[in-house]
């Protein structure tokens, strides 16, 4: 895929509509935050991955995880047999939408900016949150991590990451209250538990930390 060239990078940036946020993302203008399953994400375009790093003081050696609306839009920045696949693809019918990261082999489509050490794996995640979906599936996937400077807890209200992220677009009350009206209810606070991280080996998926979604080891 190729993204548009950056033209432009305001700070300050306020509060905003749909339509705008979905735009300023996919131009790669800003850096979005928006509330998911468990913390809300600090997202940028997938070969933007390196401004998140700088946003928030992110170590190199801490990969950024992919989210995307469906499996079906994250699949072309993973790798495998159609065997892996389907195995893959089992997991996810049982957990997702959900606080569920697997990391699998990564294509050759990811962008380096996403893991600046170059593992060859990826981490992806579809959130069982209506509204961090319905934003996913209008910018395609994103890199994503929690909103907080590095070593420091992650941020769950939004008033405080318009605070202390100013840089960051955010939805205005009244373009929640839009998307409400358009695909449901939803809550705008989350569990504030980190998500449960399995990793594709050729024998099986191996547990790297346990969260919300309890995973036998």
């Amino acid at each position: 895929m190729r993204w548009p060239v950056v033209t432009d990078c305001r700070r300050d940036m306020p509060q905003v509509d749909f339509a705008e946020l979905v735009e300023q993302v996919r131009t790669g203008v800003a850096l979005a935050s928006f509330p998911t399953d468990t913390v809300p994400a600090l997202a940028a375009r997938p070969d933007q991955g390196d401004r998140i790093y700088a946003t928030k003081e992110r170590p190199s050696d801490k990969p950024l995880i992919l989210m995307g609306a469906t499996l079906d839009d994250l699949l072309p920045y993973v790798k495998g047999t159609d065997a892996e696949i389907a195995v893959w693809r089992q997991m996810t019918e049982i957990y997702w939408p959900g606080a569920l990261t697997l990391v699998l082999p990564a294509s050759d489509r990811l962008p380096p900016q996403m893991n600046p050490l170059q593992t060859g794996t990826l981490g992806i995640r579809v959130p069982d949150h209506p509204l961090a979906r319905y934003i996913l599936s209008q910018t395609g996937p994103l890199a994503t991590t929690s909103v907080n400077r590095s070593g420091q807890s992650p941020l769950e209200d939004m008033a405080d990451i318009a605070t202390q992220f100013p840089e960051l677009v955010l939805l205005s009350e009244a373009a929640i209250a839009a998307i409400k009206a358009k695909i449901g209810d939803f809550a705008m606070t989350a569990s504030g538990v980190p998500s449960t991280v399995v990793r594709w080996q050729p024998d099986g998926w191996e547990v790297l930390r346990q969260g919300s979604v309890q995973i036998p080891e």
